[in-house]
């Protein structure tokens, strides 16, 4: 007997209206017909370390390290949580969240490659060149290393 299992579609969210907004339209758009979803979800947060937050050292190093980790694991519980009622709202039940530690663009194609996801999608923040040259691009970096189509949802400005 053949199994057909249906493709994956993995979004990488953060904690911004764009990454939220990218969600929800494609929660709309792939998502909104009761009967059958195309897709099997998994939702994306990449945690950033809390040494890549902390910018000095000295001897209480160690438990300003403590607490700012404990602050981003609540800030990921928080971000997920959002992300859950989300599709719970739209009646998408099947999803797979992941939590992993470390830079975004990594995190993200490493994550289509452990779910061979079909498709990626993630939103745009709308940088101008400038500031994308200096922060870099998730949604550039991942069009560019991802193994699967990327789509790059963006908010209208209005």
């Amino acid at each position: 007997m053949e199994t057909t299992e249906r493709p994956v579609l993995v979004i990488g969210i953060d904690d911004s209206s764009h990454s939220f907004y990218a969600l929800e339209w494609t929660l709309d758009h792939f998502f909104s017909s009761p009967k059958t979803k195309p897709f099997k979800l998994v939702i994306v947060y990449a945690r950033p370390p809390a040494s890549s937050v902390v910018g000095f050292a000295g001897p209480g190093l160690p438990d300003i390290i403590a607490h700012v980790d404990s602050d981003l694991k609540k800030a990921a519980a928080r971000i997920v949580d959002k992300a859950k009622q989300m599709c719970n709202s739209k009646s998408v039940e099947d999803v797979t969240v992941s939590v992993m530690e470390g830079d975004a663009r990594s995190i993200i194609c490493d994550a289509v490659n452990i779910h061979h996801a079909s498709i990626l999608v993630v939103g745009s923040h709308g940088y101008g060149a400038l500031k994308r040259a200096v922060l870099g691009s998730v949604s550039d970096y991942c069009a560019h290393h991802a193994h699967c189509t990327v789509m790059i949802v963006k908010k209208p400005k209005y």
